[in-house]
């Protein structure tokens, strides 16, 4: 059996990027097409550090979701958990583009998402368990049957005790990314981001997103409260302010990078798949981060998400220049 370095699970569309940037959606004339959805833009950046990657998801059966299936293999992502929904269109994402920090979504993803319709009896869980990295969103546990499929992979990774937790240990991961979306919820978030917490290693999320989860903005201290749910390394990303990572017993912040910025979107997916190479390769703490705030800043100067991650001497030279230091 094939075990992939890298697994995500979640959310899949198709993205359509202005080409006129600065202009109100209605009067943009042309569009460039892009795979989108944040945890299959991770498994893309985390292809392109040369990682095994595959994502968990569903399509609609439609030129779109043709479109998608055969982007991720371009991308050298493996499909095979890729399925078809009959009935349910592919979900299409529009944005807008105001640099440097004003980016509004637009998603289509009615009646439902397909990738909302994994269920739990299709998962192959020895994949699951296999893989060295595993990682999940917030989207994930909006609805059923997405929710409960979410819940079971996670209960079936097992999480060590945080007491023999060494360093290095994190090569084998279960993320948690926050991935706060209020659109797609129409019930209270708390008790499942809860549930999910028992279960995973590392928690990503900006401010926004780990107030949700842990009812604090302030970094430190949504910091310890996700360390008291038994994550062993929370990544805390906080904007202008630059992102921080907590483990136990060390801390690590990178501030922002200096860059133009293009199109803010894809910025996190380019950090999170930047983390579970950093993760893999059993950088420590600080390099880790470093890379990974790099690794974001690269995509926010470029127009895309999946298409613009970026190469790990693109990286480099980015890290070399002094981005993200000090």
């Amino acid at each position: 059996m094939l075990v992939h370095e890298v697994l995500t699970m979640g959310r899949i569309g198709v993205d359509l990027y202005p080409e006129q940037a600065g202009v109100p959606l209605g009067e943009v004339r042309t569009f460039a097409k892009s795979l989108g959805g944040s945890p299959s833009n991770v498994a893309v950046a985390a292809a392109r550090y040369g990682r095994r990657a595959a994502v968990i998801t569903r399509v609609g059966a439609d030129p779109f979701g043709e479109y998608l299936r055969s982007a991720l293999r371009d991308f050298g992502v493996d499909d095979r958990f890729v399925g078809v929904v009959p009935g349910l269109p592919t979900p299409v994402t529009f944005c807008e583009l105001f640099p440097p920090d004003h980016f509004p979504l637009y998603f289509y993803r009615y009646p439902k998402a397909p990738d909302l319709m994994i269920h739990e009896s299709e998962l192959d869980l020895d994949a699951i368990r296999s893989a060295a990295i595993f990682w999940v969103t917030g989207t994930g546990l909006s609805t059923d049957p997405s929710r409960s499929a979410t819940l079971a992979a996670l209960s079936a990774r097992s999480r060590p005790d945080a007491s023999s937790a060494a360093a290095g240990s994190l090569r084998r991961a279960t993320v948690f990314d926050l991935d706060w979306r209020p659109m797609f919820w129409d019930s209270d978030p708390r008790p499942w981001y809860a549930e999910a917490l028992r279960h995973a290693t590392v928690a990503v999320g900006n401010l926004d997103e780990v107030e949700i989860a842990v009812g604090t903005r302030d970094p430190a201290a949504a910091a310890a409260a996700l360390l008291a749910h038994g994550v062993e390394l929370a990544v805390i990303k906080q904007g202008p302010a630059g992102v921080a990572a907590y483990r136990r017993d060390a801390t690590a912040y990178a501030k922002p990078c200096e860059i133009e910025v293009v199109n803010g979107l894809g910025a996190g997916d380019a950090f999170g798949g930047a983390l579970c190479h950093g993760l893999l390769a059993g950088l420590d703490l600080t390099e880790t981060i470093h890379f990974a705030n790099a690794a974001g800043a690269l995509v926010a100067s470029r127009l895309a998400c999946a298409d613009a991650m970026p190469t790990e001497p693109e990286v480099r030279e980015l890290l070399r220049a002094g981005a993200g230091h000090g």
